[in-house]
């Protein structure tokens, strides 16, 4: 993998009965100097989010964040989305595509 590739994972959250209906968003990308960083994105599906960049030394200690963030979303319940919804607004999981909407 070459240093300047983006590195992009889209992770959901779906839960109707608790109204829950959640994203993650992993990316790194080089930054303006050209150090790679870690950006964080979470929020509600459909709403505007928070969004962190954690600036990191190398390439790999931007890939180990990166995997330890996905360990600790996997273990809250978040799954990956498949590559077919690409934007981090855009509904990704089945449940929550029947409600695109809003209203639940």
């Amino acid at each position: 993998m070459s240093e300047d590739a983006i590195q992009y994972l889209v992770l959901d959250r779906c839960d109707p009965t608790c109204n829950m209906a959640r994203y993650y968003v992993l990316a790194i990308e080089p930054s303006l100097f050209g150090n790679p960083t870690l950006i964080r994105e979470w929020g509600r599906i459909g709403l505007p989010g928070q969004r962190k960049v954690e600036l990191h030394e190398n390439q790999s200690r931007a890939v180990e964040a990166l995997e330890t963030w996905l360990q600790r979303k996997r273990r809250r319940g978040y799954e990956l989305r498949d590559g077919t919804a690409a934007g981090a607004g855009q509904t990704g999981c089945s449940t929550c595509q029947s409600r695109a909407d809003g209203s639940w």
